[in-house]
């Protein structure tokens, strides 16, 4: 199981014959820059490389008609001129002779990854294909796009691979308005798109882009459309939208297969998007959809004009399908006014819809005011116009200066290492995984034990040095994350031990995150470089904005309401660069929701997570672990079942006492 790459030379054939200022940015370099940048980086050697195939005319009226799919073919007959004409009857779009090949080949890709990864060659991959397809419609080519490509995957997944429910996450600038028409009526399919929207007055211009356009018919609630309304929208921002919009709903979906119209226009650098997102942003974005539909997570590049901006977010990308662990995030995690805006009126919209937004206190509105485009549409930005260059050159020194701190973070030579106590579970470890073996020096080892009394058996001395070790190699970038066996009479102790060594170490802030009877030390300070966060406490309540602890929730959906309205807003909030997971006695925990907690807590520390479990806990429970550490899917959380309403009441609580400090936990604009 790896990650599949989907390409072909001849994608770069079509080009723009004539002059076109709006048609110019889709050019072949698109692709050579982003292989390129791909094969420099050695990722793509790690991928299962594919040649894309064409996909046939069979394939093509899954979407699109007869009609249409006939003419396209005529153009590979056609000269410059007529060319030109016909191309003039769409809306921002060119046609060469080589385009039906060239879309054909696109199609055809995003087919062969689906079929990749459903048959299960591969766990996941990347279609790097031009020309894009989400504006596509049913007989119209638009911005760009001549067949829709992701469309006509995910009607393909359903008819040759049976599958009920697709989620399609749609992160281009623009709004795939193509996709929404093909399936606004399809309760099988969950689109989701951002996009740039400025209440109407940026392209394409369509009243069905905002966020009370939630479907028709059975299809009701099953689009969920996100419209950023300023320019600007960076890192917190789009973490903000997943946490908030996109995952609670994609969860109670569950979903066998998620598409990814992978356009990179949203990313910093672009002149189209003018967002402010870096690329290491789309690792993390990658990360979190790969909690879903057993990691089966199929990208097919959309947009994306900025070569170098391009580029490096499918880099970052790539590298989260193959399970690396994503760079933290650079920049303060506060989201802007406006996108909280946004974010709360598609929740209010969807509210109706989904469970998973009622438990978290929306209340549903099911006839929301629409409001109206106001003053005239601006046009697409012009390649050769003032405007286009001043966002073209607006962050490339800030896009530079990102680019050489990735540089000088380099992925971990390890990505996991454990250390056990019992022998026997390291055969069900993947193959790179490291079973260390080193121990602390014993003269350092008991210095830490001390002042511990339950330290002071030979069992727990040994159980410590392995932590400390392991602690050491992480924070000196030897291995990214590690998980060690604790004896459960020492847990409390071997956890505080712990967090003194990794804050003296070198780590400048700490994120605790203590689950079952584990109590906060008591001299820990609230320096700012800690974050103590217990999940079963007795009680909701925030001791301190460093010091919170909530009651472990007893449903599917109280579980991952905690985890994605609380514990990921305050990991990104607080921006750790070191996570300490300890699943200590009677965590009460099952295997599938510690493997999921400490999954999606790889993002906030860049990957830097050490586990602590306790020995007592199941035995497989550290391979589960294991497994989801190196980058493997977590396993399945099981039927979403509503939140009870003291859970709900006990989120409403903290998350009303935590907001003015931890910005992340806002999904509404307070001051508004």
């Amino acid at each position: 199981m790896g990650t599949a790459l989907v390409y072909h030379e001849d994608m770069t054939a079509a080009r723009l014959l004539w002059d076109d200022p709006e048609c110019e940015i889709e050019c072949p370099e698109r692709l050579t820059t982003a292989l390129e940048r791909l094969q420099q980086r050695g990722l793509e050697q790690r991928c299962l490389r594919l040649a894309a195939r064409e996909a046939s005319e069979a394939e093509l009226g899954l979407v699109h008609s007869p009609e249409y799919v006939a003419l396209l073919q005529g153009t590979q007959a056609l000269g410059t001129g007529e060319l030109q004409t016909l191309s003039g009857q769409y809306d921002a779009v060119y046609f060469h002779p080589s385009t039906f090949h060239c879309a054909r080949l696109a199609a055809g890709a995003a087919l062969q990854l689906v079929d990749a990864v459903l048959a299960g060659a591969v766990r996941n991959g990347l279609a790097l294909v031009r020309p894009p397809g989400h504006h596509s419609q049913r007989a119209a080519a638009n911005g760009f796009c001549v067949f829709n490509n992701v469309a006509i995957a995910a009607k393909h997944a359903q008819r040759q691979h049976g599958l009920h429910r697709i989620l399609i996450v749609d992160w281009d600038v623009h709004h795939g308005q193509g996709i929404q028409y093909i399936f606004e009526d399809d309760p099988s399919v969950l689109y989701f798109s951002w996009h740039r929207y400025e209440h109407g007055r940026f392209w394409p211009y369509l009243r069905e882009s905002d966020a009370d356009a939630v479907g028709q018919g059975p299809g009701l609630g099953f689009t969920v459309n996100l419209p950023w309304n300023q320019v600007g929208m960076g890192n917190a921002d789009y973490v903000a939208a997943f946490l908030h919009v996109l995952l609670p709903v994609a969860f109670e979906f569950n979903p066998e297969l998620v598409l990814v119209s992978a356009g990179f226009d949203s990313a910093i650098g672009d002149p189209e998007g003018q967002m402010q997102a870096t690329p290491e942003c789309f690792a993390h974005l990658t990360q979190l959809l790969q909690m879903l539909a057993g990691g089966r997570v199929c990208a097919v590049l959309e947009g994306g004009y900025h070569l170098e901006s391009l580029s490096q977010s499918v880099c970052m990308m790539v590298q989260a399908l193959l399970g690396d662990p994503a760079p933290p995030l650079s920049g303060p995690m506060v989201p802007h006014a406006s996108a909280l805006e946004s974010i709360e009126s598609v929740r209010v919209a969807q509210a109706p819809h989904w469970m998973s937004l009622q438990q978290q206190g929306v209340a549903p509105v099911l006839s929301p005011s629409p409001r109206s485009p106001e003053g005239r549409p601006s046009p697409l930005l012009l390649p050769g116009g003032p405007e286009f260059k001043a966002a073209a050159t607006q962050d490339v020194a800030a896009l530079s200066s990102l680019l050489d701190q990735l540089r000088l973070n380099p992925t971990p030579p390890v990505r996991t290492a454990v250390a056990l106590t019992a022998p026997d579970a390291a055969l069900a470890l993947p193959s790179d995984v490291l079973c260390e073996e080193g121990s602390a020096p014993q003269e350092e080892t008991q210095a830490w034990a001390r002042p511990h009394e339950a330290l002071a058996q030979d069992r727990a001395l040994t159980a410590l040095g392995k932590v400390l070790y392991l602690l050491d190699r992480i924070l000196d970038g030897q291995v990214s994350s590690g998980i060690a066996v604790t004896p459960a009479s020492a847990a409390a102790a071997t956890l505080d031990v712990a967090i003194r060594c990794g804050l003296s170490h070198g780590a400048q802030r700490l994120l605790c995150l203590a689950v079952g009877q584990l109590d906060r030390p008591p001299d820990l300070t609230d320096d700012g470089r800690n974050l103590w966060l217990n999940i079963g406490g007795k009680e909701a309540a925030a001791l301190s904005m460093f010091h919170v602890s909530v009651p472990l929730p007893g449903t599917t959906g109280g579980f991952l309401s905690c985890v994605l309205a609380l514990v990921l807003p305050l990991a990104y909030s607080f921006q750790p660069d070191l996570v300490l997971v300890a699943l200590g006695p009677a965590h009460g925990l099952r295997d599938p929701q510690a493997a999921l907690l400490a999954a999606l807590l790889r993002g906030p520390a860049g990957g830097r997570v050490l586990v602590l479990v306790d020995e007592e806990s199941t035995p497989q429970l550290a391979v589960v672990l294991a497994r989801v550490l190196h980058g493997e899917a977590a396993p399945s959380l099981g039927p979403f079942s509503m939140a009870s309403p003291e859970e709900v009441q006990a989120l409403m609580q903290l998350r009303g006492q935590l907001e003015p400090r931890w910005k992340m936990l806002q999904c509404c604009d307070l001051v508004a």
